[in-house]
């Protein structure tokens, strides 16, 4: 598994994060190019992979069978319109996946 960091998101958020250090960058503009694109991310073995939240809501279930193992770890963050409100928070399922335990109720 490649040690690499890519950003699948839409076209104004990959800007962002390359202007921010991240190297590797894939705008990505409707649901199915997004799963195609995260399928070749995980394919080709990055470890690290960013997108956003509102594309995480579309991926769930790739998203779910994806992380099921240590790597990739799959980050969601928000993008240019804020963030929304959702029934669980993948960031903390994240937390308490990798550690063990819930850090915050």
């Amino acid at each position: 598994m490649k040690k690499d960091i890519a950003i699948m998101a839409d076209p104004d958020t990959v800007t962002g994060f390359m202007l921010g250090g991240i190297k590797s960058g894939f705008p990505v503009h409707n649901k199915d190019e997004s799963k195609t694109t995260l399928k070749q991310l995980v394919d080709d073995g990055y470890s690290i992979i960013i997108t956003t939240e509102k594309i995480g809501d579309e991926l769930r279930e790739d998203i779910t069978k994806y992380t099921s193992k240590a790597l990739p770890m799959i980050i969601e963050v928000p993008d240019k319109s804020g963030s929304h409100k959702r029934e669980t928070d993948p960031m903390n399922e994240l937390i308490k996946r990798v550690i063990g335990v819930e850090m915050v109720k």
